[in-house]
């Protein structure tokens, strides 16, 4: 599953692609959603938001479509005329005088007004956004000395979007190799240096993965981000030298240095 900075990294190439001008189409596949096109033709997209993992497209309207492309979706940028062929079954199709943006694959959609968005119970459930830059290091250690998270090991407290929203598997592997910890640590074991490494690998690593594109596709070779530990078992550590493992965590591959993670 694609993690928070490469949401973010679509999110801009959609609104690159369609924000400000007014829309020709407005097109959903799932009936209940069929209701909203006519009150959505002529109007804009102001900005396509994104809190973790989920993406909202908000209309001058009011309305905001919510969606979460989970496993499978994907959104395509297309010219209004293009007809993609495709094995993908086709979700969201929104258009402009000179682009269109496509959602295939994806089950998770809603359009919701603002009482609906703010009442919305994944957007409740999920934490601050590691993305946002209001975000603070200081603000991550509080959040995870809380009673709510200090007791819960690094293992599945990475990958829990209500602790942090936008982190994922390979994530997980890079700030922890970064804070030079292993999974099994919890916060409250951690001295105060500890807790500000963890704390600021905790908002650096994605931030960085979103500035340097990093993707999902490109592990090896051709990303502009590069890894440390994800992918890399067998190969070096450039930090100590040891050789890197690979091992299973949260039923998630996970990749470590036993040489300078302790």
């Amino acid at each position: 599953m694609p993690e928070g900075p490469e949401i973010r990294r679509v999110a801009d190439q959609l609104e690159t692609a369609i924000v400000g001008q007014p829309l020709t189409e407005a097109w959903f596949a799932f009936p209940e959603l069929k209701t909203y096109e006519p009150a959505l033709m002529g109007e804009q997209v102001e900005a396509i938001e994104t809190r973790g993992k989920a993406l909202l497209t908000h209309f001058s309207n009011g309305l905001t479509l919510y969606s979460h492309n989970q496993l499978y979706g994907v959104w395509r940028i297309v010219t209004p005329e293009t007809v993609l062929q495709t094995t993908r079954q086709l979700r969201v199709r929104l258009a402009t005088a000179s682009q269109a943006i496509l959602l295939y694959s994806a089950s998770d959609i809603e359009l919701l007004n603002a009482d609906t968005l703010a009442a919305h119970p994944f957007l409740n459930r999920i934490g601050p956004d590691v993305l946002n830059s209001a975000l603070t290091g200081e603000e991550v250690k509080l959040r995870l000395l809380s009673p709510r998270f200090r007791r819960r090991q690094f293992s599945g407290l990475l990958l829990d979007q209500a602790f942090l929203a936008g982190l994922g598997n390979y994530l997980r592997a890079e700030i922890l190799w970064l804070a030079q910890l292993l999974p099994h640590h919890r916060a409250q074991a951690l001295n105060e240096d500890q807790l500000t490494a963890f704390s600021e690998a905790l908002l650096s690593v994605p931030r960085h993965a979103y500035r340097m594109r990093g993707t999902m596709k490109k592990y090896h070779h051709e990303a502009a981000f590069q890894f440390e530990v994800f992918h890399r078992q067998g190969k070096k550590c450039r930090r100590c030298g040891t050789v890197i493992e690979k091992g299973t965590l949260s039923s998630r591959p996970f990749y470590w240095c036993p040489g300078c993670q302790h």
